[in-house]
């Protein structure tokens, strides 16, 4: 992970719940990789195919709701979803995200599908590159901003303990 960002948006609207996210008949593996093949396959069928590294989820509010499956963030993460940008997120979600190391973003922006979107965690801005509109918010604290380049809790730990 690093501090800035820069990719396509992918749009959705609220309350984009986990099943829409990772549907639960593909929840028989935690691989990211095999997981992505499936992310939004009921809500937009081809994403797994058109998603390119370094995209960008921009949503409403209350993302991620539903299920508190870790999936849902892998899935995306698989897919090369680099961050989400939304008004707010479900708090599990947000929790297994940054346990995993995918950064999301609480700010609301303007923004079509395809548009350039950059993030930068450092300084706290999200900023439409079509439009010049720009959306402040709250940077990370240094400690979980290090969790998450370490690639999350589960590595932190780890590395911590010497395995």
């Amino acid at each position: 992970m690093k501090g800035t960002f820069k990719g396509s948006a992918w749009c959705f609207g609220d309350n984009v719940d986990t099943d829409q996210i990772i549907p639960a008949e593909h929840l028989v593996t935690m691989d990211s990789k095999e997981l992505a093949k499936y992310a939004f396959s009921k809500v937009v069928p081809d994403f797994s195919k058109r998603v390119k590294q370094g995209d960008i989820v921009v949503a409403g509010r209350n993302f991620g709701c539903g299920s508190s499956r870790e999936h849902a963030p892998r899935a995306l993460m698989g897919a090369g979803v680099s961050c989400v940008v939304a008004e707010s997120f479900a708090r599990i979600f947000f929790r297994n995200s940054i346990n995993i190391g995918l950064p999301l973003v609480e700010a609301k922006l303007r923004v079509s599908d395809g548009e350039l979107v950059t993030v930068d965690l450092e300084k706290g801005i999200v900023r439409n590159e079509s439009t010049g509109q720009e959306a402040s918010f709250a940077s990370y604290p240094p400690f979980v901003m290090m969790l998450m380049e370490k690639g999350g809790l589960v590595p932190y730990t780890k590395e911590m303990l010497g395995c």
